[in-house]
């Protein structure tokens, strides 16, 4: 009873706090409004956009300043599928594997069913989130505290098995897919002794190793270009969404199909997500490989299944939420929007630790309430915006072509502001062209190049502390489980492998 009572006091100042009657409130859908264009708009992200925007905030008093922060970020974390699902450019890291469906539910005319599974996801997943964070916050960063090097290798390790153990693409060019993007990420220095590695002739712009988001726009946004410039010359044409009412309100009806994927994206985003310094991107990957292992039809995944873009979807939106956990109760933060949100606070004089939820409850319910305020008005603005993203379709596609060329440079310019990342965007988006020719999975790679760094990280600093030992993942139980189930997974190939030559002896037989 006693949280509730806060709760509603942090409900009270999230709608009425400041100097005039709801200002908080206002700051809220502010917020959410320029977080979801953020979000769209390839290469800025949500990390840019809070970082941009933080001095504005010292207009207000620093309660406000951190609820229209957060707004921000939740904002951006719906916008990101918007240009994933309508361009096939990931608006942020967060939204790479919202591409992977939703491009091609676009592609056959239900980008309006996307975009509402994308959004009712979203909105479920901070949900589910929010109340996590507010029944269970201190018990939960003892979790996250428990989670060693050890752990974060496990489920690093856990998160490449699901795709080859439960994934139904060829295994060999799925590992040759996650092999390639392991390749790429240790491009740049060595984590260890400093020395550069695979840097290719001493070409200076590898030094700030491979940009996610240059990988994923040249292979998502630039070879997605390529293929339907080709096949728009073969004849194929591409299916334009219409809106209406009556399909919006049916999109809504089938959100019952993607129940499953929605609520595993949420709780296994919200349990990533507060592990420090994992998340929203791991998170939202990781979802896609459980949701396509658990469904009855993985084949359909990368070809416009919904559950596609609603598990992503529900898991980077949790991990959002998540990632304040271990900012607000711990003072480390949970990924590196939450590192800007932390500044901010030490900034407005704000201890975060678990003292703060004593010295400052106001600050913090009125924080918690604005989750709750921000993820309704995220979701209204989202879908009340859908029949503009819709036009974007109706564009001929030789206007549109070149526009989301233009987005693609920009968006591989601004993460390092470096010539050199443009030029490797646009290989990039050759070779994710001639890879989907080939029937390659492109989704394994960019989840080894994204997970890459972090699992070295965590197996070398779990090495050195165990003195090379391997048994040291082994040694604690949370980490012997995950490793286990990751064995298990690894090896079903080549059960199935064993399984299917006895049938076949047997029949021959």
């Amino acid at each position: 009873m006693e949280t509730l009572g806060l709760l509603a006091e942090g409900f009270a100042t999230a709608t009425l706090g400041g100097d005039f009657i709801a200002q908080n409130l206002l700051l809220v859908i502010i917020g959410c409004t320029i977080g979801l264009f953020i979000g769209a708009m390839p290469g800025l992200g949500s990390v840019n956009g809070v970082a941009i925007l933080l001095p504005v905030t010292f207009a207000v008093p620093p309660t406000g300043a951190i609820i229209f922060l957060a707004a921000i970020y939740y904002g951006a974390m719906y916008g990101g599928a918007i240009s994933s699902i309508m361009l096939g450019i990931p608006g942020a890291s967060t939204a790479v594997a919202t591409t992977f469906d939703g491009r091609p539910l676009a592609l056959a005319g239900q980008a309006d069913r996307a975009l509402i599974t994308a959004a009712t996801a979203s909105f479920i997943g901070g949900t589910i989130s929010v109340i996590l964070f507010t029944a269970f916050a201190p018990p939960l960063a003892d979790v996250a505290l428990a989670f060693g090097t050890q752990e974060e290798f496990a489920l690093m390790m856990l998160a490449f098995a699901t795709f080859i153990g439960l994934g139904s693409d060829d295994i060999a060019k799925t590992l040759f897919s996650i092999f390639i993007g392991l390749a790429l990420s240790t491009v740049g220095l060595d984590i260890v002794s400093g020395q550069p590695r695979l840097i290719f002739w001493d070409i200076h712009g590898f030094l700030h190793g491979i940009n996610f988001l240059v990988l994923a726009i040249g292979i998502y946004g630039i070879g997605e270009m390529l293929w339907t410039v080709e096949s728009s010359q073969k004849g194929i044409t591409v299916s334009q969404a219409t809106i209406t009412l009556k399909r919006i309100w049916q999109g809504f009806a089938t959100m019952a199909t993607t129940m499953k994927a929605t609520v595993m994206g949420s709780f296994l985003g919200y349990f990533v997500g507060i592990l420090p310094a994992a998340g929203a991107t791991p998170g939202s990957l990781m979802a896609y490989g459980v949701a396509r292992g658990i469904a009855k039809d993985p084949h359909t995944f990368g070809k416009g299944n919904p559950e596609g873009v609603a598990a992503p979807e529900a898991a980077n939106n949790a991990a959002s939420t998540g990632s304040m956990l271990p900012m607000l109760t711990l003072g480390i933060p949970g990924s590196p929007t939450t590192a800007i949100l932390l500044g901010g606070m030490v900034i407005w004089g704000l201890e975060p630790g678990p003292m703060l939820f004593v010295e400052q409850r106001e600050f913090v319910w009125g924080l918690i309430a604005s989750l709750y305020v921000a993820n309704v008005f995220a979701l209204l603005i989202n879908v009340a915006f859908i029949p503009a993203f819709i036009a974007v379709l109706r564009l001929p596609f030789t206007l549109l072509a070149p526009i989301i060329f233009v987005l693609c440079l920009v968006g591989g310019f601004v993460p390092t502001q470096d010539m050199h990342d443009v030029w490797l965007m646009l290989i990039f988006g050759i070779i994710g062209y001639l890879m989907r020719k080939l029937d390659y999975p492109l989704a394994p790679a960019v989840l080894a190049i994204v997970l890459g760094p972090l699992a070295e990280t965590s197996l070398r600093q779990s090495l050195l502390k165990s003195g090379g030992s391997p048994l040291t993942f082994f040694d604690r139980p949370i980490s012997g489980v995950i490793m286990a189930i990751a064995i298990v997974l690894f090896l079903i190939p080549i059960i199935k492998a064993v399984m299917r030559k006895k049938e076949t002896g047997g029949q021959t037989a």
